[in-house]
C-alpha cells in the first residue's frame, strides 16, 4: 500500500472512531480540545481577522460588497446543486441550476441576484447534509482551526465540497485561486461583526452558546426546516445561529 492510501486509511478509521464517539446525550465528546481550538481561533480573530473584515467592511462600498458576496454566493450553487441530485432532490436541484444560469449570465458572473428579483427560490445544500441523509445523523462536535464550528462529518463533507466540487478549486492559478478564498473568507467575516460582538457580550460561556446555536441550526437544516446559511460558510452558520439565540436570551431578559 503506497503512502497517500495509508494516510487515507488512517483517516477513514480516525473518523469512523469520532463518529462512534457522538451519542444524542453527548455530542461533544471532544470538549477539551474543542475548547482549545476556539480558544486559538478567538485569538487569532480578535488580533487579525476581524480587524481585516472591519476595514473592509469601513473602505469598500455597500454595493461593491453586496456584488462580490453576490458573486460567491453564486458560485456556492453548483456545490448545492451537486448535493441536491446526490440527495435525488430533483426539483430543488433544478431550481438551483436556473438560479445559477441566470445570475452568470444576465447577473453578470453572479454579480446581481437577478434570479431572487425574479423570484426564483433560493436553497442551500452541502455533502454534510448528503451524508446526514445517507444515514450518518449523529456527529461528534468539531472545532476546526481558523474556521470555527463544525462536526466530524461537517468536516469531511467540507473537505469534498471544497475539493471537488466548488468552482474555485479548480481555477489552476493558485494565487488567484488562494486570493479569491482569502476575499471570500473576508468578506463572509465582515457580515458577521454585529453577531459576534453581540455574542461576546451577551453569553456566559461563548464556547458552550456557539456549540449549541451551531448544532441546533445544523438539525433544523438537515431535517429541512432552514435552507439558509449558504452551506459552505462555518461563519456564516455558527454566526447567523448564535445572534439568533443571543437575541431571543437579550429579549427574555
Amino acid at each position: 500500500m503506497n503512502t497517500t492510501g495509508k494516510f487515507l486509511l488512517i483517516g477513514a478509521m480516525l473518523l469512523a472512531t469520532l463518529s462512534g464517539c457522538a451519542t444524542q446525550s453527548n455530542r461533544d465528546p471532544l470538549e477539551s480540545v474543542n475548547r482549545g481550538i476556539y480558544k486559538f481561533n478567538d485569538t487569532v480573530d480578535n488580533a487579525a481577522i476581524k480587524p481585516v473584515a472591519g476595514a473592509y467592511k469601513a473602505v469598500v462600498p455597500g454595493a461593491v460588497r453586496t456584488g462580490v458576496n453576490n458573486f460567491f454566493t453564486n458560485l456556492g450553487t453548483v456545490v448545492t446543486v451537486i448535493n441536491d441530485l446526490l440527495q435525488l432532490k430533483l426539483s430543488n436541484a433544478m431550481t438551483n441550476a436556473g438560479r445559477f444560469v441566470i445570475n452568470s449570465t444576465f447577473g453578470l458572473a453572479g454579480i446581481l441576484d437577478v434570479a431572487s428579483m425574479d423570484g426564483v427560490e433560493k436553497t442551500n445544500n452541502d455533502f454534510g447534509q448528503t451524508l446526514a441523509v445517507w444515514g450518518w445523523e449523529n456527529s461528534a462536535y468539531l472545532v476546526l482551526p481558523f474556521l470555527g464550528p463544525s462536526t466530524v462529518r461537517d468536516a469531511g463533507g467540507l473537505a469534498v465540497d471544497s475539493y471537488a466540487f466548488d468552482p474555485i478549486y479548480y481555477v489552476n492559478d493558485v494565487p488567484a485561486r488562494n486570493s479569491a478564498l482569502a476575499v471570500k473568507f473576508v468578506d463572509r467575516r465582515s457580515q458577521y461583526l454585529p453577531a459576534s460582538d453581540l455574542l461576546d457580550e451577551a453569553a456566559l460561556d461563548p464556547y458552550a452558546f456557539m456549540r449549541d446555536a451551531y448544532l441546533q441550526r445544523r438539525d433544523r437544516q438537515i431535517n429541512g426546516e432552514e435552507n439558509d446559511p449558504a452551506p459552505e460558510d462555518h461563519w456564516e452558520d455558527s454566526s447567523a445561529g448564535a445572534s439568533e439565540e443571543v437575541a431571543v436570551a437579550t429579549d427574555s431578559e
